[in-house]
């Protein structure tokens, strides 16, 4: 049974100077599926991405998040939408804590006590089972619980759509079952997330639908069903 789209962009055009980045690409994203996004280098996935998350301005298009057309023009109004990214690269600060790293830059108030934050950290984490203490540096965590803090924190900023950027070319057998686990459980709580990678393999085991890119233009948008 298909659910309503969650995300839908239409139509997205991103010219650079002598370039055409997106000639036209429509992608789609629903309530509680993983949608993996590929094609080769320089296809168009990076700045597909990138005119979501408002760190590129698209030259034409529309998007929709639940139903309702949004302007993204920065990575703040793809946060108000719901729209989080972790990338391949931790952009988190490895020498401060979980709990730290999970509330940096939103505190809530001065009186709210350190002690609060990391019960309330610790909360997250158990329900999402990521195998973490909120009072441990970030640092001394392996790079896939890096990633899941950073999925944490986005979750707890209410995300509905997650965007992971090549969340497993640093990660060993383990620990990207570890990320699958986490990505199916958030998939069940209804959050859409887009998959980047160049895995094929890790693509058919996690996936529900493909979109491909090629040269800027959509090749195709799949079930993994009907894609060999």
């Amino acid at each position: 049974m298909q659910t309503d789209p969650l995300l839908q962009m239409r139509h997205i055009v991103k010219i650079f100077p002598g370039v055409r980045a997106l000639n036209g690409v429509d992608f789609t994203l629903r309530k509680g599926e993983i949608h993996a996004l590929m094609g080769e280098n320089g296809a168009g996935k990076s700045t597909l991405i990138k005119v979501l998350t408002g760190v590129y301005a698209s030259d034409g298009g529309e998007i929709k998040v639940e139903g309702q057309a949004v302007s993204i023009r920065s990575p703040q109004d793809a946060q108000n939408n719901g729209i989080s990214t972790v990338y391949q690269e931790i952009t988190l600060c490895p020498n401060l804590t979980v709990a730290e790293n999970m509330f940096i830059g939103r505190e809530e108030s001065a009186w709210v006590k350190r002690k609060d934050y990391e019960k309330r950290a610790d909360e997250i984490l158990s329900n999402l089972g990521i195998p973490a203490r909120s009072t441990q540096e970030l640092g001394n965590c392996s790079l896939a619980v890096q990633q899941m803090v950073a999925i944490a924190r986005a979750v707890d900023m209410k995300c509905k759509v997650l965007i992971l950027d090549e969340p497993t070319s640093s990660l060993d057998d383990k620990e990207v079952n570890m990320l699958f686990d986490l990505m199916r459980d958030l998939k069940s709580k209804g959050v859409g997330i887009i998959f980047v990678t160049h895995f094929l393999e890790q693509v058919y085991e996690v996936s529900d639908r493909i979109t491909v890119l090629r040269n800027g233009e959509l090749v195709g948008e799949y079930t993994v069903e009907e894609l060999p």
